[in-house]
């Protein structure tokens, strides 16, 4: 039975040994589409004057009118082997093609470019009726650049009812594995762009000169811009510390973790449009599992599109610590750590830390079940926990009346729950905490030898029942190991006047970090150690009612080095501002220049008992100093010896950096 087509329409195919053309339409109508959110994660540490962790589409269409005019059809030619004769048999084939003279095999013969090196063929559309809609001759023609037969495995040429654009320019899907560029040109022309997109009839000579050597795979490029270009695949690698994917034997490494579980927690999909905004989205998801101690993004080039690869690096599923410490407070102590990271599924992990020694045991137990994006579950926590440290508001040899120091004992728990909240991430709490006042052998104390009550209630101990509310707005390029890019955290605790102390207070506060990088050095090591200016710039306020044990407390190794904790003063609010210059100095080691100032702002004597005052602190202090960051097995180490104000000298040793 013979089948009048009412449209006819030269489709073009690369020169191969052997062809079949097949045609298909396609119902644009069908579009699928989905909408996910993401979120990560964040607390803040009540105790301290500062935060302790600062805590996007359909497939691409061309043409932004596609849906003025009602969606016809979409024609795409498609080469295969062997070659089928078309029309044999009485089948009932779309489109007849006869075969060129002497029964070759080209179902198509269309002139290529002068010179017949770069082979792109142009084949303009004839004036006809698709689908209602009327193409136009002058405005649709379609131009599809063509490999050499053994560069390309298949070229699929592609055209769309557009009917508001001039011209446009089809760039084919090219999938092959076999030609890489050893030359390392920059291909950043040959990759489409919303300004870019079709707007002559003609490829440029530049293109054409470059497009016979996209046949295969590119090397990995982190630096070239890619916003925009189509994704065709999202992979999942898995790497070692080092950065390395395969093992000493050759071997990938292979992962605990499921990769489609990954990929299932990532925004951006294959078919999408690169866009690094979303790509710093995956990553703040994927760090809030809490699964993961780095991960990296790199892409590289199929043809005129991209791979996107997350390069993961695994934590331990479990890991144990133990050690053994000196303090003038409980002597020797063993401070002993368990973290279990399959202890659930999805994420969740329990982490178990405790510290016996001759007055006691301090602990804290965590369990976590992160936010996971696949199924928009809420994400919570559950803490317990029970500490005892020297007091550093009632500190400067003012101490109980006894002789001893001031010691502070805290016990309780609380339960959070976070999801996303648009861009930011939020955090809700119900958290309760036991605070009393006691002497070495932990006998209440109330007063100092001043006579200066140590708890709001006078008694020695306070209750503290809460609601926090925190959220995170995470501008950074990378959550893991940022070098760019800012983070900010805001949050309110509200007291409920139930328990010891009758505690009425709403508590604020509000941390900046803001990253820069810098090339002062000249240093191009991938691997070293980033170059960057950092900055840090903190503030909170109590109003209400305000223990003197919840004052905020300013020095020390978290807020002006040089300084012991609390030295500078312990206020109502406060204000804190550090700088950083960061410098690699080899592969794993780093230097820091820095400088930090905190003050009270005068709030030091509107605090119960005047700690502050009393003991003659200035409230108002600044630091100068250096440091050393080594990356190793385990973290980063960091060292700083800071000088304050006062000419006093103190060296700060831990991990992670300052901010």
């Amino acid at each position: 039975m013979f089948m009048r087509i009412s449209i006819i329409a030269f489709l073009s195919l690369a020169a191969v040994a052997g062809g079949e053309l097949a045609a298909r339409a396609i119902d644009l109508t069908v579009v699928p589409s989905e909408v996910e959110v993401r979120e990560g994660s964040g607390e803040v540490d009540r105790r301290d004057a500062y935060s302790t962790r600062a805590q996007r589409e359909e497939d691409e269409v061309i043409g932004d009118n596609l849906t003025s005019n009602p969606p016809s059809l979409l024609f795409v030619a498609e080469s295969r082997s062997p070659l089928t004769p078309l029309n044999q048999g009485g089948t009932r084939d779309i489109l007849k093609v006869p075969l060129n003279q002497g029964g070759t095999r080209d179902i198509l013969k269309v002139p290529l470019n002068q010179g017949g090196t770069r082979d792109i063929l142009k084949v303009p559309l004839i004036k006809g009726d698709l689908g209602g809609s009327r193409l136009d001759y002058k405005r649709h023609l379609l131009s599809v650049s063509v490999l050499s037969s053994h560069q390309s495995d298949e070229v699929s040429a592609i055209v769309r009812d557009l009917p508001t654009s001039d011209e446009i320019a089809v760039a084919p899907e090219v999938r092959s594995p076999s030609a890489q560029d050893d030359r390392h040109k920059d291909f950043t022309s040959l990759l489409p762009t919303a300004g870019t997109i079709a707007t002559k009839a003609e490829i440029p000579e530049a293109v054409n000169g470059n497009a016979q050597q996209l046949g295969g795979t590119l090397p990995i490029s982190q630096g070239r811009n890619v916003e925009g270009v189509y994704v065709a695949e999202v992979k999942i690698r898995f790497v070692n510390s080092r950065g390395e994917a395969v093992d000493k034997k050759g071997n990938p490494i292979k992962g605990r973790i499921s990769e489609d579980f990954i990929r299932s927690e990532l925004k951006l999909k294959a078919g999408d449009n690169y866009s690094q905004q979303v790509v710093q989205l995956d990553l703040q998801q994927l760090q809030q599992l809490g699964l993961f101690d780095k991960v990296t993004v790199s892409t590289e080039e199929v043809g005129t599109d991209i791979n996107v690869i997350y390069n993961v690096e695994e934590r331990s599923a479990r890991s144990v610590g133990a050690s053994v410490t000196l303090s003038d407070d409980v002597g020797v102590a063993v401070p002993l750590s368990y973290v279990d990271r399959t202890f659930g599924t999805n994420g969740q992990r329990l982490s178990v830390e405790i510290q016996p020694s001759l007055r006691g045991v301090e602990y804290d137990v965590r369990f976590v079940s992160p936010y996971v994006a696949a199924d928009d579950r809420l994400g919570y926590s559950v803490r317990a926990f029970g500490d005892r440290r020297i007091s550093e508001i009632f500190n400067k040899d003012i101490n109980l009346p006894n002789g001893d120091r001031v010691r502070e004992i805290r016990m309780g728990g609380n339960l959070a729950v976070t999801r996303p909240l648009g861009d930011w991430r939020g955090t809700l709490g119900l958290n309760y905490t036991n605070i009393s006042t006691r002497d070495r052998n932990l006998n209440l104390a109330r007063r100092d030898v001043l006579g200066n009550p140590l708890t709001f209630s006078g008694a020695g101990v306070d209750e503290l029942y809460t609601v926090s509310f925190g959220a995170t707005l995470d501008r950074r390029n990378n959550p893991f190991n940022p070098t760019s890019g800012s983070i900010l955290s805001l949050s309110t605790e509200q007291s409920i006047p139930l328990g010891r102390g009758n505690i009425v207070s709403n508590r604020l506060l509000a941390n900046y970090i803001q990253y820069v990088p810098v090339t002062l050095l000249g240093i191009s090591e991938s691997e070293a150690l980033p170059e960057m200016l950092a900055f840090n710039l903190q503030g909170g306020t109590v109003i209400g009612d305000l223990p003197p044990t919840e004052a905020f407390r300013l020095g020390g190794r978290n807020s002006v080095r040089g300084y012991d904790g609390g030295e500078i003063g312990s206020g109502r609010s406060y204000f804190l501002a550090s700088g950083e210059y960061r410098f690699p100095v080899g592969r794993d080691v780093g230097g820091v220049i820095f400088v930090d100032f905190a003050s009270d702002l005068g709030t030091g004597d509107s605090v119960l008992g005047k700690p502050a005052v009393v003991r003659d602190k200035p409230g108002t202090g600044a630091g100068v100093g250096l440091g050393v960051r080594v990356r190793s097995s385990l973290g980063l180490i960091r060292l700083d010896m800071g000088v304050s104000d006062d000419g006093e000298i103190k060296f700060v040793l831990g991990t992670k950096q300052r901010f």
